[in-house]
């Protein structure tokens, strides 16, 4: 073979897009950039660009968005081209009314001020633009069998007509009434109309604690449309508008899946506001890890963008899951390749680490918690509880055949909530209330929780400042001062189990009582959730072992390094620390083996050493098999129990 035969073999091969085979990816295309594809030349360059980096399975072609409405020849010219390609194709709509740097689109009669970088809804009582939804909805149905709405079908604008409109409801019901009657009339059932073949996918955001305000309906919304689609962009916990945490990347579509069981179409990351590379690669990790079909990257045009590497010089030089080298050498793989990874490389690169394990784990299992539908309280708190390493999984209707539920002060909307408390507890069961909803459920009425157990908030709040070790053994001080409410509790027919102090004063963490064949637990949080992140690795060992009571696998970690279990017995820790984490994980019984699910390496693993009371004494001990790890720095590790 000619020396000109072997590079052209060799262009092929580094030309052939990477392959994620356990999963679908998608393209999401605003319509901005469908424009843009009017340009052959810039829409056959950047396609095999990007396509060099991620192999991608289908794309979603925008036809409205702000005002700019892609005309019919050119939605059938770019689909044209992705099926001529061998991609799939889907229709995408973002009903902006105004912000979104757009300003109000249409001439209106109903508008309303609106400061800029805010977002604000199309008016939905306004004649006009009620027509204007169904038109794009038809017009988007004559080309697509299928079709999404990006997260702006949502309702906050506050007009004459609203107002009037509104009349005695909340705002909450009438937001609520009002989308359910759009989604129905002049979305699904204008794009019917046209298309009888046609489905439509409604995706909800992240911020799903604040949903029934904004017209978000996620008990009846999911019925309407063929299917959902979930937000699972986290972004940076810190300095985020929202404050997400990292965990609910895997949270929310647990939670999606259990309200839509089987249509739960994917999770949706965009490369937005992370400090850090690895932050964006966690994102479309932790998706996955929830056991997502398809996974959705927002948007085209921002994945030929140079990737952002951001400060990650903590960690750079270490053993991570994220490998600068290994991104460069993927980037440089692909066609028209700079030398400088885009985002496109990126999101390939790194779900090709997550599609080693993907096809290993079983379904998802965890903690039960049930937050009923249109609820809040603690917001997001679940998130919170994931980053110190107790799996989480979120249903909207109460789980009788749970033998331990967790219940935050979102259900306390459920009018019926201490009645089925006290049930599971008669049958045996483990029910874990927090502070939070501890107080909404105060008194002794027949809906309250002192049918079950004499314990209150005060009203006041206790600074924690030490901790103490079980049954007295040593403890020490706290990182910093802890504002948490204050619980009162009759001695010995409540019991505290995890003790912390505030200048001598009990603050216990975590009280125990007895009602029936069950257990009833009050979890103290802090006044600021994320001060549970400096609870002392052994307060978090000790609150694990009493919540996680017969789970097949225990984490003794510090916090912000997360567990997520499955039911073949297969687990994945993660950390979202900035440095080696030391860390055990203890499997029920004795004589077992980890098997490394992507080295294939086996661990061999000892029992724990006898724990022994001030006075001498060994504590019984359930036998167990301990394995010490170190995970590194935004890196995960997944193992097989043998």
């Amino acid at each position: 073979m000619s020396i000109v035969a072997v590079l052209s073999c060799l262009q092929l091969h580094a030309a052939q897009p990477p392959v994620n085979d356990r999963f679908h990816v998608a393209v999401y295309i605003p319509v901005g950039v469908v424009e843009q594809m009017k340009d052959p030349a810039w829409l056959e360059k950047s396609w095999k660009e990007l396509s060099s980096q991620v192999k991608v399975d289908k794309v979603y072609i925008e036809t409205y968005r702000s005002g700019l409405i892609a005309d019919d020849t050119l939605i059938d010219s770019v689909k044209k081209f992705f099926v001529d390609r061998g991609v799939q194709v889907a229709g995408g709509i973002a009903y902006v009314g105004g912000g979104d740097n757009a300003g109000r689109v249409g001439n209106f009669k109903e508008t309303q001020k609106v400061e800029p970088g805010q977002f604000i809804s199309l008016c939905y009582t306004d004649p006009a633009q009620r027509a204007y939804v169904k038109n794009i909805a038809e017009l988007t149905a004559r080309h697509f069998d299928e079709i999404i709405l990006d997260d702006f079908f949502f309702y906050d604008t506050k007009t004459a007509s609203d107002i009037t409109a509104k009349g005695d409801e909340s705002w909450t019901d009438f937001r609520l009434r009002m989308m359910d009657d759009v989604s129905r009339d002049l979305v699904v059932g204008a794009a019917r109309a046209v298309n009888p073949k046609a489905e439509v996918v409604i995706k909800f955001p992240n911020w799903y604690e604040y949903f029934q305000a904004n017209g978000y309906d996620l008990d009846h919304e999911p019925k309407i449309f063929n299917g959902i689609y979930t937000g699972t962009e986290t972004r940076d916990p810190v300095f985020g508008d929202q404050h997400l945490q990292q965990y609910e990347s895997y949270e929310i579509i647990r939670y999606f899946d259990n309200i839509a069981p089987g249509r739960n179409g994917g999770g949706w990351v965009d490369v937005y506001g992370t400090r850090y590379l690895d932050r964006y690669a966690e994102q479309l990790w932790d998706t996955m890890l929830a056991k997502a079909p398809q996974i959705m990257l927002f948007q085209y045009s921002d994945l030929l963008r140079p990737a952002q590497v951001g400060d990650r010089k903590a960690w750079n030089s270490l053993d991570t899951t994220f490998k600068m080298e290994e991104l460069d050498k993927w980037s440089a793989r692909g066609s028209g390749a700079t030398g400088e990874p885009d985002y496109a490389a990126v999101a390939g690169y790194s779900l090709s680490k997550v599609n080693a394990v993907f096809g290993k784990l079983g379904n998802p299992i965890g903690i039960v918690n049930y937050k009923p539908y249109q609820s809040f309280g603690e917001d997001f708190l679940p998130n919170y509880l994931g980053m110190i390493g107790i799996p989480i999984e979120m249903v909207p209707e109460f789980p009788t055949e749970s033998k331990t539920i967790l219940l935050t002060e979102d259900a306390k909307f459920d009018p019926k909530i201490v009645s089925k408390i006290k049930a599971s507890l008669l049958q045996g069961g483990t029910v874990i209330v927090t502070s939070g909803l501890l107080k909404a459920l105060e008194g002794n009425g027949p809906n309250q929780i002192g049918q079950i157990a004499e314990i209150s908030t005060t009203g006041n709040q206790l600074s924690a400042d030490h901790y103490q070790g079980f049954f007295g053994m040593p403890g020490g001080a706290l990182p910093h001062n802890i504002l948490m409410p204050e619980i009162s509790f009759m001695t010995n027919d409540a019991w505290p189990e995890v003790r912390l102090t505030a200048g001598g004063i009990g603050a216990p963490l975590l009280l125990q009582d007895h009602f029936a064949n069950g257990l009833l637990y009050v979890l103290d949080i802090p006044d600021n959730p994320s001060d549970l992140y400096e609870l002392p690795q052994p307060v978090l060992k000790s609150l694990r072992s009493f919540l996680l009571r017969g789970s097949p696998v225990q984490l003794d970690a510090p916090s912000q390094v997360s567990l997520f279990t499955y039911d073949n017995n297969t687990f994945v820790t993660e950390s979202f620390l900035d440095h080696p984490a030391a860390v055990t994980v203890s499997l029920a019984g004795t004589g077992h083996h980890l098997r490394n699910l992507v080295t294939g390496e086996v661990l061999t693993g000892q029992e724990p050493p006898p724990i022994k009371t001030p006075f001498g004494r060994p504590l019984p001990q359930a036998p167990a098999t301990e394995f010490h790890l170190t995970v590194q720095p935004h890196s995960f590790v997944a193992f097989a129990e043998e």
